[in-house]
C-alpha cells in the first residue's frame, strides 16, 4: 500500500458488485455512536450474531479467560450490544470468562495518553497519529490473524518492515448524505453535481425551514472531513499529504486545503448549518437529518445505517459523491475506518486475536455499522452504496502518510485528525491569517524533524 490506486469507473462497479457493504472515522477517526435499531432488512447493532458463532468442536484452547477491549462506540457499550456480541463469542469460545468493554467519548485524543502509559487493555483501535514506523512500540504483530481472514482491504495499512500491526475495521467512501424527504419538500429533484449547486440547494433547504448541512463542529472530529479527509481525494492524488513536506507553506488560501475550508466557512457564514457551533449535537443531529428536519451531511456510507437506526428510513436516505468544484467530475475516496490492534503489553493475545476475528467475521458488527467489509469477496445490499457507484466518481484508494509527515505534524502540534484546529480555521475572520500561523507551526517543525 505504498502507491496510490487510481479506479476506474469499471473498477467502481466491480467493487460495488463484490465487496461495498455500508461503511464506519476517521480513519474514519470518528468519535462516532448510534443508536441501534432494526432495519427493513432486519440488520442492526443489536442483530444477532451469525450462525457460525456456535461451538465448535476444535475452539482453540489457548482462547480463554478475559481481555478488555477499548473502544469509540460508547453507545454500542451503554445499549447493550457489545454484550450480545459477547455472550456469542463466548458460545463460540466456551473457556473464554470475559471480554470487558471500555469506552471512549473523547478517543482519538484520549487515548493517545493511554498508549504512552501502557494503559490500553487488550484490544484497542489504532489512533491516526502513530507512524508505521512506531507501531512495534505500542503493538503486537498480527500478521497470522491478517492472513487467516483471506484477500482483505488495506492488508499492509498499519505494517511496518513486513509486520502487519492492524486489522480494519471496516471500509469507507466519503459522500454528501442527505435526506430524500427534505430534498422535496424544498423542489430539489436530485443531489447537487457541483459546488454552485449545492450551494443553491442550501439556499432552497433554508428557505423552507430546513437545516441545510450540519457540519457537527461543536463535536470538533468530524472537522477533519473538510481538511486532510477531503484534500487527498479532491486533488487526484491519495500522497498529497507526503506533498506537504515538501514545502514551508502547504496551507495557502488557493490549494487544496484553501479550498476545502473555503467550502465549509462559505456554509457557515451563509447560515447553511446548525446554529449553536460551539455545543456538541452529534446525537441530536442524526434524528434531525434521518427525518428531514435538516437535509445533508458530509460523511462515510457509516453514518447511514445510523440515521435509519435514529428513525429513518432507508427510502429516504440518499448517497452521493461530494461536489467540491464545478467541473462536474469528481473524485471519492476509498478509505479504511478504525484499525484494530492488539496491545503488546497484553497478557492475553490468543483470545485477543480471536475476539478481533469474530468482530470482522461473524459478529454482525460490520454489516450493522454501515461499513464496507474488510474481505474483499463479500458483497454489500445497501442501496445508498450502489447509488454512489452509479455517479460515475474516480475512486482513489488511499495510502499510509509517511513517518516523516506524522512527526513533523506532532510535532507542529496540528492535531490532524482530530479536528481542533479545523475549528479555528473555519470561523477566523482572517483565513490568509490562519493559514499563515499553521506555516510558521508546520516550517518549525519541518525544520526540526530528523
Amino acid at each position: 500500500m505504498n502507491k496510490a490506486k487510481f479506479l476506474s469507473m469499471s473498477m467502481a462497479v466491480v467493487l460495488c458488485g463484490t465487496a461495498l457493504t455500508a461503511c464506519g472515522s476517521s480513519n474514519s477517526d470518528k468519535e462516532a455512536s448510534s443508536s441501534p435499531s432494526e432495519t427493513k432488512s432486519g440488520t442492526s447493532a443489536s442483530a444477532a450474531p451469525s450462525a457460525s458463532t456456535a461451538p465448535s468442536a476444535d475452539a482453540n484452547a489457548n482462547v480463554k479467560g478475559k481481555i478488555t477491549f477499548i473502544t469509540n462506540r460508547t453507545d454500542l457499550v451503554n445499549d447493550g450490544t457489545f454484550e450480545k456480541y459477547k455472550k456469542a463469542f463466548i458460545q463460540k469460545y466456551p473457556n473464554v470468562t470475559d471480554v470487558e468493554f471500555e469506552g471512549i467519548t473523547n478517543y482519538e485524543s484520549d487515548i493517545r495518553v493511554r498508549l504512552n502509559a501502557g494503559e490500553v487493555g487488550d484490544v484497542v483501535l489504532i489512533p491516526g497519529n502513530i507512524a508505521n514506523a512506531d507501531m512495534g512500540n505500542f503493538f503486537e504483530p498480527v500478521n497470522d490473524l491478517a492472513d487467516s481472514l483471506g484477500d482483505i482491504y488495506f492488508h499492509d495499512f498499519k505494517a511496518n518492515e513486513g509486520k502487519v500491526y492492524g486489522i480494519v475495521a471496516g471500509v469507507n467512501t466519503e459522500g454528501l448524505v442527505y435526506n430524500k424527504t427534505a430534498f422535496a419538500k424544498a423542489g430539489i429533484a436530485a443531489p447537487p453535481k457541483t459546488l454552485d449547486e449545492l450551494y443553491a440547494d442550501c439556499e432552497k433547504l433554508k428557505a423552507v425551514g430546513i437545516t441545510p448541512m450540519y457540519i457537527n463542529m461543536g463535536a470538533q472530529w468530524p472537522m477533519k472531513q473538510w481538511g486532510e479527509v477531503l484534500v487527498p481525494f479532491m486533488s487526484g492524488n491519495a500522497k498529497y499529504l507526503d506533498t506537504m513536506l515538501e514545502t514551508d507553506e502547504p496551507f495557502k488560501v488557493d490549494n487544496e486545503f484553501g479550498k476545502g475550508f473555503s467550502i465549509v466557512r462559505t456554509l457557515i457564514q451563509k447560515g447553511y448549518v446548525e446554529k449553536d457551533l460551539n455545543t456538541n449535537v452529534w446525537e441530536a443531529s442524526k434524528p434531525d437529518v434521518a427525518t428531514g428536519k435538516a437535509g445533508m451531511y458530509f460523511l462515510g456510507n457509516w453514518v447511514i445505517n445510523q440515521l435509519i437506526g435514529a428513525g429513518g428510513k432507508s427510502e429516504d436516505i440518499g448517497f452521493s459523491p461530494f461536489p467540491y468544484d464545478n467541473s462536474g467530475k469528481l473524485n471519492a475516496p476509498l478509505n479504511p475506518d478504525w484499525f484494530y490492534a492488539i496491545s503488546k503489553n497484553s497478557k492475553n493475545k490468543d483470545t485477543a486475536k480471536a475476539w478481533i476475528k469474530f468482530l470482522v467475521e461473524d459478529a454482525g458488527y460490520v454489516e450493522s455499522s454501515g461499513f464496507i467489509p474488510p474481505q474483499k469477496s463479500k458483497k454489500s445490499d445497501l442501496p445508498q452504496i450502489s447509488e454512489f457507484m452509479a455517479a460515475g466518481a474516480n475512486m482513489i484508494e488511499s495510502v499510509p502518510t509517511s513517518s516523516k509527515w506524522n512527526e513533523v505534524g506532532n510535532l507542529a502540534q496540528i492535531d490532524f485528525y482530530g479536528g481542533k484546529y479545523i475549528q479555528t480555521v473555519a470561523v477566523a475572520k482572517d483565513l490568509k491569517g490562519e493559514l499563515d500561523k499553521l506555516n510558521a507551526k508546520w516550517k518549525k517543525a519541518r525544520a526540526s524533524a530528523k
